[in-house]
């Protein structure tokens, strides 16, 4: 466990915070929280962190505890598990889950960790982590889906100080960025890290030099116990003493022929205390696709969505854990054993919210959402150039695909998006100024939504015609099972690759793969899926229907889903829309079901190479 160095020995004091200095402590780290964004952004190289903003920013407590910041790293877990003294002038560097803690959760993902001192004390800590585009390794963008263990996916970087006492340790630098592809985007992507970090550190300092370190820390446990209290009410508002729920969704399959992985999860409050239980799941994974999650991590995202969804002007921190038990079985799909591929953990981090959304809605619809656009799926694209000025020359890219947010109680998923909100698209400008390709098409699907009386957000196209000999790699998934609807809202449609080769002929591409040979004017669509419907689709008003048969979003043959009979501009049939509603009707249950996963499993598997031109996948076996 780290040893905290400090120079000043009298303990910070607890005292009252008026609620005007404590609505300026919390905005000034709101602000600083997205200060810490911008100034990475703009000192970034690579596209992933550049320009789809593919970072995680946090300011903790003098403990490490979350005050305000996105998701997806733990500080304490990181100190837990590092060895050695940590003084004012530090800044700590890991990409190992395994020596963090699972702090995070792939080698790709930088962490840089700095202790916040003021007057010889430490008020606080500033931390992020960016996915580096390249750590090197067997493949380009280091995420190979044939991977079976962490060696395969590049250099992991132990727990160390990159900078001691304000001195940067270069020649441990260099040994680093010798092992990777990009060492310029790497080394301004994490220069770009620890200036944000120290940005944050700032700002503390500044708020303890206005208000005194004591009223500043008071005030930070003023938020964390607000997040108690309200995740306290939250609790027994929505779920009932002593009932356990539970709900189990998958991931389609690990990268090298297994699946579907059985993700299960539980929920049973006991008093104020909940237990999330994960037994059930599989066992780990023999591809890469395993998400190494702590408890603490588990625990946040948790309070994301509880609080989120239920009064998202809170501004959610790490206040709540003590009300929240985690129980995470050894060797499962959650907590792999070492050496354990990871690489691929997107999948499970974004099927941890659908699995929130079914298990946390059985008991209260306002909280139940549809299946969703539940992964950040990747592409990756790279060669060099054959003629011209820059002729031998490397390029590289890796990209974040979108597609249909789910239907929700309050309305429709929004098409093409990402499932995390901080990410954007990259500009097709940028893709074509900058790598040997054009985009042929960056559109919505019609109809790949789940149809409900708010419907799911549709998947995208998006076509690139290559124009040099390279190799492409896909991550993705939801090729098999379907992301589901709710509430009778139906399915949406699933994902699906395949590339238009420059002679005519067209190839299958699976949803996990790498080293696929392109050449120029091959032609890749990349389609994603559509998100789950939200409600009876026969209740949605047709005029709405029609306005989007008018907006390309559905087809006319697709308003039938809706029982809406129209022409391909919109213009409803009134009476054979009543008359096709009610012939619907008749031929359904009452009540609606709660979930409409599909068809079963099994079938699922059965006609899986005759819907998908793929064969389907392997039980699940140990991994080796």
């Amino acid at each position: 466990m780290a040893r905290l160095i400090q120079t000043a020995t009298e303990p910070l004091m607890p005292v009252e915070v008026d609620l005007v200095t404590l609505d300026l402590v919390e905005n000034g780290l709101r602000n600083a929280r997205y200060e810490m964004d911008e100034v990475l952004f703009r000192t970034a190289l690579s596209p992933g962190i550049r320009e789809q903003h593919d970072e995680f920013p946090l300011i903790g407590d003098p403990e490490g505890k979350m005050v305000v910041g996105q998701f997806g790293l733990s500080i304490p877990d990181f100190l837990e598990n590092f060895e050695g003294d940590i003084e004012e002038g530090d800044v700590l560097l890991t990409s190992d889950p395994y020596s963090c803690g699972a702090a995070i959760s792939h080698a790709n993902d930088w962490l840089v960790v700095m202790p916040i001192y003021f007057e010889g004390r430490i008020v606080g800590w500033s931390s992020m982590f960016g996915h580096m585009s390249d750590v090197g390794g067997k493949t380009p963008a280091s995420m190979p889906t044939d991977a079976r263990t962490i060696f395969e996916e590049g250099v992991v970087i132990p727990p160390f100080k990159i900078y001691k006492a304000g001195e940067l340790a270069e020649d441990s630098l260099r040994i680093i960025l010798n092992q990777v592809r990009k060492p310029d985007w790497n080394r301004a992507d994490l220069n770009g890290l620890v200036a944000a970090c120290r940005t944050a550190s700032r700002r503390v300092q500044e708020m303890c030099a206005r208000f005194g370190a004591d009223t500043y820390t008071s005030a930070l446990d003023a938020l964390l116990d607000r997040n108690y209290r309200a995740m306290k009410t939250l609790l027994q508002m929505v779920f009932k003493e002593g009932e356990t729920l539970s709900f189990t969704d998958y991931i389609c399959d690990d990268g090298v022929g297994y699946g579907p992985y059985q993700l299960k999860m539980s929920l049973t409050r006991t008093g104020e205390k909940v237990l999330i239980d994960l037994t059930g799941s599989s066992p780990q994974a023999a591809g890469p696709i395993n998400y190494f999650i702590n408890e603490n991590l588990m625990r946040m995202f948790f309070g994301i969505y509880m609080i989120t969804v239920a009064d998202p002007q809170i501004l959610w921190n790490d206040g709540f854990y003590p009300l929240v038990d985690v129980k995470i079985p050894e060797e499962s799909f959650w907590k792999p054993k070492y050496p354990a591929a990871l690489n691929a953990r997107n999948h499970g981090i974004g099927r941890v919210f659908d699995l929130f959304g079914g298990l946390l809605g059985q008991t209260n619809p306002d909280l139940l959402n549809a299946a969703g656009f539940s992964s950040s799926p990747h592409f990756m694209f790279s060669g060099n150039y054959s003629s011209g000025d820059r002729k031998g020359e490397w390029f590289q890219l890796y990209s974040i695909g979108f597609g249909g947010i789910p239907g929700r109680p309050i309305g429709d998923g929004p098409d093409g998006h990402s499932l995390w909100p901080s990410f954007v698209n990259i500009p097709c400008e940028y893709l074509e100024s900058y790598y040997p390709l054009r985009i042929d098409r960056w559109e919505t699907i019609s109809d790949t939504g789940g149809a409900g009386l708010h419907r799911g957000g549709n998947g995208v196209d998006v076509s690139y015609r290559f124009l040099e000999a390279g190799t492409i790699a896909i991550h993705d998934d939801r090729w098999l099972t379907y992301p589901w609807g709710v509430n009778g809202g139906e399915p949406g449609t699933r994902g699906r690759k395949w590339i238009v080769r420059a002679d005519g002929s067209t190839d299958i591409i699976a949803s996990k793969v790498i080293d696929v040979q392109v050449y120029p004017d091959d032609v890749l669509h990349f389609v994603t899926w559509g998100g789950g419907g939200w409600g009876d689709p026969l209740a949605r008003d047709p005029e709405l229907v029609a306005l989007e048969v008018r907006r390309g979003l559905v087809t006319s043959y697709g308003a039938r889903r809706y029982g809406v009979v129209c022409d391909d501009d919109g213009n409803v049939d009134d009476a054979a829309t009543d008359e096709l509603r009610a012939e619907l009707r008749s031929g359904r249950p009452d009540p609606l079901p709660t979930f409409n996963m599909g068809p079963p499993l099994e079938t699922i598997l059965a006609r899986c190479e005759e819907e998908t031109g793929l064969p389907a996948p392997h039980p699940p076996a140990p991994a080796l």
